[in-house]
C-alpha cells in the first residue's frame, strides 16, 4: 500500500520495538526500539533471545504463523520474563512476503523483603511468636544460639529465656496484653546461661502487635554484658586511683581528651587539689636534658603509638620532679581508636636509682684506670670488664656478656676458672677470644647480693705479656714471610729512600726473567726493564706521599708478547711517622684483560644486531600506521588529502628505518634519495624523472642516524609540494654531489606568487613550513626560484648534516 520504504519508515515512528522478519523467521529489519532492546545487532539478539527462550517460543512462532496463514486468530504469546526484570509480550502479524513481530514491554516489579530476610540481617537474637497460643513463628541463627534444639513453642525455651520474653505460665505478661501503640517497648533485664556456659546479661525489647483480630509478639534481644563489665572496671579503676598517685587521661580522635574519672594526680599534695593529668605537663616546665625524650611522648600521642617514657620537670611548687608516663593505644567497640596515659610520680625511685648508678659509675670509673684486669662475674655470667681485662682478652664486654668465666681459660676441668673460686692467690694460663695463650696471677673476692645471691670479683694482672707478644711477633713475620714466599701474586719489598729490593718472591722473580739472587739489592728498573722502569719509580715515590693504595697498570715485554701486571703500592709507617719501606704486589692481570676485551666486542655486536631488529620492527610498525591511515582516508573523504600527506610523512620515515636494517653507522644519501623519491611516486601515483651526478661520490657522502630522518621527511615534502603545484606537468629531480657537499635540485612547471620570499614562511607541520623547521639552521640551504617557466628548488647540505661514508676512501 505505502510501498517497501514507506513502510519502513513509518515503523521507525512506532515507539514499541518491532521486527521485519523473513518467511523463516530470522530478522531482517529492526526500527529504533527494536535495536535499543536488542541491542546494536538487532538480528543476533533476536537469534539468541530465541536461544535463551526455548521450545515454548518457536512453538509459538509456528502455531501463530500457521493460523495467520490458514485465518485463524493466532494463539496468545507466551509470558517471557528478561533478564532485567522486564516483561515482554509478543505480537505476530502478516506482511507479505514478511512478517511482522511486535513487542510490548511492561516494567519489573520490585517487592518489599520477606520478614525473614530482616531477622536474618538483625546480628541481635530476634524472634517472632504468636501470643494467643505460643507459637513460634520466625527467629534468626543469632536467637536460636541461645536455645538449641529448635523449639517450636514458647513453652519449649529455659525458664529464664521464658522470662525475658515476657511469656508466664503459657501466655504475655499483663504489661504485654496492656500495652498501648504509643506507648514504648517493655524492657527485661535478666541474667542468662547460654550453652556455652558463659555468665550473659541480657536485655530484651518486647512489643505486642494486633492486627486483623491476631496478636503477635515481636521480641529482640541485647547482650549488655559488655556495658556492665565496663561499669565494674570503672568502678575498679576508681578505687585504685583513690589509693596511689597516678594520672589518667583518654584520647580519642573524635572527642579530644576525655575527663577522667576521678581526681588524681601525681603532684597531688592535698585532697582538694584540682586533676593535673598530662594535659597539665607542658613543654615549658620539663627540664632541657628530658626535652628529647618528652618530645617521644609528644610523637607517640600524635600517631597513636604505645611508648614509656621518663622525663624530668621543674614543678612551681614541688621543684624538681621525676615523672613516668605509658601511653597504651587500643580500639574501642565499632574500630574506634582510643589512647590511654598513665603517669606516675617516680621521684623517688629515681633519686635513688641516680645516687647508686654515680656511686657505680665513679667506683668503675677508678677500677677502668688500673693497669689490673678486673672481671665481674654475677649468678647470669660475667657482667663487666674494665679496660685493661678487655685488651688482655682481645675482646668487648658484649662479647662475653652473660657467659660463664670459663669461656677464658682453656679446656682443663682443674682450671681455676672451671672451679669454685677461693681466696687464696692462684696463677693460671688463660685464652683470649682471639687465640692468645697468656699467663696470669690473679685472686678472686666474693660479695653477697639480694635474694641470697653473690658477686665474684676477678683481678688479674698479665705476666708474660711481653714475651708472648714478642713470640708473636715473631710467628707473625715467620708467617708472613711464608705467605710472600708462597702466594701466586709478585710480592717486593723496598727501601723507602733509594727503592733497592730488600725482599721479593718467586713469582716477583719470574715477572723479572731473572734470579731473586740477581734481584736483590737492585732497582725498579731491573725489575720491570728500562721502558717501564722509570714510570714505576715515580709511582712509588707517589706511593710514598699518599694515603691510600696507590693502583698501576704495566705493559711488560715476555719475549714475542706483552704481558699487562696490575700493581697495588703502599708504603709501610706506624701513624705519622716518615715510611721506611715500600710494598708492591703485583698479579698478571693479561688473560683477564683479554676476556674483559672479548666480553666488549661481543655485547657490541649483540648490541648492533638489537638495534637492526628494532629498526626492522620501527619499519614494520610505521607501514601498518601509513596502512591504517590510507583506510582511514577511504572511509573519511573529507580528511583524505590531509591524511594523504601525513601517510606520506610516515612512508618517509619507514623508508629510513628500512634502510638502517641492514646498515650500520651512516646512511648512504643517494640510498635515502632513491628510497624517498620511490615512495612519493608510489604514494602520489605520479613518475618523477631523476638524474644523479658525482660517481663515486655519491657511494661517498652519507647521513648521520640523528639527520637521516628530519632530511628524508624535507626531500618527501619538497616533492610532494613539486607534485601538487606541478598541474600533472612533469617533474625532474636531480642529485649533484660534489667534493664540498651533496646538492638536491627539484623543477616543476609553475610560477611562484608575487612578491614571494621563502623567509616570510613560517615553520608549520606541513610543506615549506615544516621543512624549514626540520632542517639544520647552519648545515642546509634551501632556496627557491623561478627559472623561466620552471620553479626550481634547490636543497644543498654540507658537513655535519652529510658526512663521508667511513667504508670508502674519496679520490679527492
Amino acid at each position: 500500500m505505502f510501498g517497501q520504504h514507506a513502510s519502513a519508515a513509518l515503523l521507525d515512528l512506532v515507539g514499541d520495538p518491532v521486527l521485519t522478519l523473513r518467511a523463516d523467521l530470522s530478522a531482517l529489519r529492526a526500527n529504533p526500539a527494536a535495536r535499543e532492546w536488542l541491542g546494536a545487532d538487532a538480528a543476533d539478539g533476536w537469534r539468541l533471545l530465541r536461544q535463551a527462550a526455548g521450545s515454548r517460543l518457536e512453538t509459538w512462532l509456528r502455531d501463530a504463523a500457521q493460523a495467520i496463514d490458514t485465518g485463524r486468530l493466532a494463539p496468545p504469546s507466551p509470558p517471557l520474563k528478561l533478564a532485567d526484570g522486564q516483561r515482554a509480550t509478543l505480537h505476530l502479524l502478516r506482511d507479505r512476503p514478511n512478517w511482522l513481530l511486535h513487542a510490548s514491554l511492561s516494567p519489573s516489579d520490585i517487592g518489599e523483603p520477606p520478614l525473614v530476610e530482616w531477622l536474618a540481617l538483625s546480628p541481635q537474637p530476634a524472634a517472632l511468636a504468636d501470643a494467643s497460643g505460643g507459637a513460634l513463628l520466625r527467629r534468626n541463627a543469632a536467637f536460636e544460639a541461645l536455645c538449641p534444639g529448635s523449639p517450636r513453642h514458647l513453652n519449649e525455651l529455659p525458664d529464664l529465656l521464658q522470662a525475658l520474653l515476657g511469656w508466664h505460665r503459657g501466655a504475655p505478661l499483663p504489661a504485654l496484653t496492656a500495652q498501648r501503640l504509643q506507648d514504648p517497648p517493655l524492657l527485661i533485664e535478666a541474667e542468662f546461661v547460654d550453652p556455652q556456659g558463659r555468665q550473659r546479661w541480657l536485655q530484651a525489647r518486647l512489643r505486642l502487635w494486633r492486627s486483623n483480630g491476631r496478636a503477635l509478639l515481636l521480641a529482640q534481644l541485647e547482650d549488655q554484658s559488655i556495658l556492665h563489665e565496663r561499669d565494674l572496671a570503672h568502678q575498679q579503676l576508681d578505687a585504685l586511683m583513690d589509693t596511689a598517685a597516678v594520672g589518667l587521661a583518654t584520647f580519642q580522635p573524635e572527642a579530644g581528651w576525655l575527663k577522667p574519672h576521678r581526681k588524681g594526680s601525681p603532684f597531688k599534695t592535698g585532697g582538694k587539689q584540682p586533676v593535673a593529668s598530662l594535659q597539665g605537663i607542658n613543654r615549658e616546665i620539663v627540664e632541657p636534658a628530658s626535652l628529647p625524650e618528652f618530645e617521644r611522648l609528644q610523637r607517640a600521642l600524635k600517631k597513636g603509638d604505645p611508648v614509656e617514657v621518663r622525663y624530668a620537670v621543674r614543678h612551681p611548687e614541688l621543684g624538681r620532679r621525676w615523672l613516668l608516663t605509658r601511653v597504651a593505644p587500643g580500639l574501642l567497640a565499632g574500630g574506634r581508636r582510643s589512647t590511654s596515659v598513665v603517669t606516675l610520680d617516680v621521684t623517688a625511685q629515681a633519686q635513688a636509682e641516680n645516687a647508686l648508678l654515680l656511686r657505680a659509675e665513679s667506683e668503675r670509673a677508678v677500677l677502668d684506670s688500673v693497669l689490673v684486669g678486673i672481671v665481674t662475674v654475677g649468678p647470669g655470667g660475667i657482667e663487666w670488664m674494665n679496660r685493661s681485662a678487655r685488651r688482655m682478652f682481645g675482646c668487648e664486654l658484649q662479647d662475653v656478656l652473660g657467659q660463664p668465666m670459663g669461656v677464658l681459660a682453656p679446656e682443663d676441668d682443674g682450671h681455676a676458672f672451671h672451679t669454685e673460686p677461693g681466696t687464696d692467690v692462684f696463677e693460671c694460663r688463660l685464652r683470649g677470644r682471639d687465640g692468645r695463650e697468656f699467663w696470669v696471677i690473679g685472686n678472686a673476692v666474693q660479695t653477697p647480693r639480694e635474694h641470697g645471691q653473690t658477686q665474684t670479683t676477678y683481678a688479674l694482672l698479665d705476666i708474660d705479656r711481653r714475651r708472648q707478644a714478642e713470640a708473636q711477633s715473631r710467628l707473625a713475620q715467620a708467617s708472613l714471610a711464608r705467605i710472600i714466599e708462597g702466594a701466586p701474586l709478585a710480592i717486593t719489598l723496598h727501601e723507602a729512600q733509594s727503592l733497592r729490593i730488600v725482599k721479593l718472591n718467586q713469582a716477583a722473580a719470574m715477572l723479572a726473567g731473572r734470579p731473586e739472587a740477581a734481584l736483590l739489592g737492585g732497582t725498579p728498573v731491573q725489575l720491570f726493564g728500562a721502558e717501564q722502569g722509570a714510570k714505576v719509580v715515580a709511582d712509588m715515590r707517589e706511593a710514598l706521599v699518599s694515603q691510600t693504595v696507590v693502583q698501576r697498570e704495566y705493559h711488560v715485554p715476555a719475549g714475542s708478547a706483552t704481558r699487562i701486571w696490575d700493581a697495588r703500592l703502599l708504603h709501610l709507617a706506624a701513624g705519622n711517622d716518615s715510611p721506611e719501606l715500600l710494598l708492591m704486589v703485583a698479579s698478571d692481570v693479561t688473560d683477564q684483560r683479554a676476556a674483559e676485551e672479548a666480553r666488549l666486542q661481543a655485547a657490541i655486536s649483540q648490541r648492533e644486531l638489537l638495534v637492526r631488529e628494532v629498526h626492522h620492527r620501527i619499519k614494520n610498525n610505521l607501514q601498518g600506521v601509513a596502512g591504517l591511515l590510507q583506510q582511514i582516508a577511504v572511509r573519511r573523504p573529507e580528511v583524505a588529502g590531509v591524511l594523504k600527506e601525513a601517510v606520506g610523512q610516515v612512508q618517509a620515515i619507514a623508508q629510513v628505518y628500512g634502510l638502517q636494517v641492514g646498515a650500520t653507522g651512516p646512511l648512504v644519501l643517494k640510498r635515502v634519495f632513491d628510497a624517498i623519491v620511490g615512495s612519493v611516486q608510489r604514494m602520489q601515483g605520479r613518475v618523477i624523472t631523476t638524474a644523479a651526478e658525482g660517481g663515486a661520490l655519491m657511494d661517498d657522502w652519507c647521513l648521520p642516524e640523528a639527520e637521516a630522518i628530519p632530511i628524508a621527511l624535507s626531500l618527501n615534502e619538497l616533492l610532494g609540494n613539486a607534485l601538487k603545484h606541478s598541474n600533472e606537468a612533469q617533474v625532474r629531480c636531480q642529485l649533484i654531489c660534489d667534493p664540498a657537499g651533496v646538492t638536491v635540485e627539484i623543477a616543476n612547471p609553475g610560477r611562484l606568487p608575487e612578491g614571494f620570499a621563502l623567509q616570510n614562511v613560517k615553520s608549520g607541520v606541513s610543506g615549506l613550513g615544516l621543512v624549514r623547521a626540520l632542517l639544520p639552521r647552519r648545515s642546509a640551504i634551501l632556496s627557491l626560484e623561478q627559472r623561466g617557466d620552471d620553479v626550481v628548488c634547490r636543497l644543498e647540505l654540507i658537513p655535519p648534516s652529510v658526512v663521508h661514508n667511513p667504508a670508502t676512501k674519496p679520490n679527492f
